[in-house]
């Protein structure tokens, strides 16, 4: 145990390194005043079950249980180095469309939990938490503590939560619950995303009248789509919310292609048609390709996607060829010196491709010094859920890259991470290929891949081969 990262009404999380995994953990600590009350026991002991009952990666799992000499239990979880919503909301409301990208997140959560016949109860920005990765965080709803299943929701007899998140009935004993309780916390949650506070309900019972808050009321500019969405959510009648979180996230979907056609976000929608991989962006200076170039060249029908500058690019298959984010990347994620360094992101949909368990193929390149040779070693992403396949070594124009894969992901997904040194260019390269099948295109993928002159001021002198 290394220190203190988190503390509440009942239990104390501290920060451990755990030996074995070579990775940090999280250990959450029920606390010494509450160990011996027989009811908090429980429910501390109940939040491992259904954490492992509910085993997803969209909520943070359960690696270990135990107790301590002193007889206090403890979790220990993975550490998640991204912190919470709750942090990030410190300083204002996020963006619109972010917030809808992150909504969704912790709606197909929430509906994960539903799915193994559990209410989460609790849902805020404190619960939520961002595990750094390449293009966007990921997203994971954590903190259990008051999850119920949901055969026995209609008899709490004891109101819980957290006020300005959870809806009337479940502030009063008996309300009766049911999956639209969480409809309501994540209507809450998307309300405080997009205003920089948690709604104030005009009601304090089911079925009274009252205000329901629009969010564009404390923020002008939400568009009216996704004001009526939170208005929904939060209506003080179950009744006439969203009927569960899978109507909710069809709902958002729809916000967040709405904002994407009326704001010309970064993320631009590619429009290639079946054009070969040698045409497109002519990109100069460094053409990297893999010793197996000549028996291994991307397939004909690949097309060519590059960065708004052409600093990066890379031929993919055309079903991949959907939407580019190429604002660029921070190698923190890689536990490497922080700081922005260009990179892209390629895949059909860039809302849906950074959970792991989803069939959505794609890649990300980003380049840094950080990554240069002779520099700290950076820590690959791990995929506990995978297989690991062994460790190999391609020759990347010259240059040695340590190609790491894992597969039997879910779904036929795999995983390869590759990252490379560029000799005497004072710069590396980081690439995350996610495949859906059997085939493995890590090393066509590597044989696309173009960097240009324009990535010296940022990445280190390219100079000419």
């Amino acid at each position: 145990m290394l220190r203190r990262i988190g503390s509440g009404a009942f239990a104390t999380v501290w920060l451990g390194a755990d030996d074995d995994l070579d990775a940090s953990v999280a250990i959450k600590v029920l606390a010494d005043n509450w160990s011996y009350h027989s009811d908090l026991r429980m429910r501390f002991e109940q939040e491992a079950r259904i954490m492992r009952r509910a085993d997803s990666t969209r909520l943070l799992r359960v690696l270990d249980v135990g107790e301590l000499p002193d007889g206090r239990p403890y979790l220990v979880m993975p550490y998640v180095a991204g912190g919470t919503l709750a942090d990030r909301l410190v300083s204002g409301p996020m963006g619109v469309h972010e917030a809808l990208l992150v909504a969704v997140d912790i709606a197909s959560a929430v509906a994960v939990l539903h799915e193994a016949g559990v209410l989460h109860r609790d849902l805020k920005p404190s619960n939520v938490l961002f595990a750094p990765a390449p293009g966007r965080d990921r997203v994971l709803v954590a903190d259990l503590g008051l999850a119920k299943t949901l055969a026995n929701a209609s008899g709490f007899t004891i109101a819980a939560g957290t006020p300005g998140y959870m809806p009337p009935e479940q502030a009063t004993p008996g309300g009766g619950l049911d999956t639209r309780s969480d409809v309501y916390a994540i209507g809450a949650t998307l309300h405080h995303m997009l205003t920089g506070q948690p709604p104030a309900p005009a009601w304090s019972t089911p079925g009274r009248s009252g205000s329901v808050p629009r969010p564009s009321q404390a923020r002008p500019g939400v568009p009216s789509m996704v004001d009526d969405i939170v208005r929904r959510a939060l209506h003080p009648d179950p009744r006439q919310r969203w009927e569960s979180v899978e109507a909710m996230i069809l709902a958002l979907r729809r916000a967040i292609a709405l904002v994407e056609r009326e704001s010309g976000r970064a993320r631009r929608v590619l429009r290639w048609t079946g054009r070969a991989v040698g045409a497109g962006i002519a990109v100069a200076a460094v053409l990297l390709t893999t010793s197996a170039a000549a028996t291994l060249p991307p397939r004909y029908g690949w097309v060519r996607v590059a960065s708004a500058g052409a600093d990066v690019s890379v031929a993919v298959p055309p079903g991949w060829a959907g939407q580019l984010k190429d604002d660029g990347w921070d190698p923190a994620v890689l536990r490497l010196p922080g700081g922005r360094a260009p990179g892209l992101v390629v895949a059909p949909d860039l809302a849906v491709w950074p959970d792991p368990a989803s069939a959505e193929p794609g890649v990300f390149v980003g380049t840094s010094r950080s990554l240069s040779a002779g520099g700290p070693a950076p820590a690959l992403p791990s995929h506990p859920s995978c297989v690991p396949a062994p460790d190999r070594v391609v020759d990347v124009a010259g240059n040695p890259a340590l190609v790491r894969r894992w597969t039997s992901c879910g779904a036929a997904v795999s995983f390869s991470e590759i990252v490379f040194a560029v000799r005497q260019r004072g710069f590396g390269v980081y690439v995350q290929v996610k495949q859906v099948g059997e085939a493995d295109l890590t090393d066509e993928i590597l044989a696309g891949l173009r960097l240009a002159d324009s990535l010296a001021p940022q990445a280190g002198r390219l100079g000419h081969s």
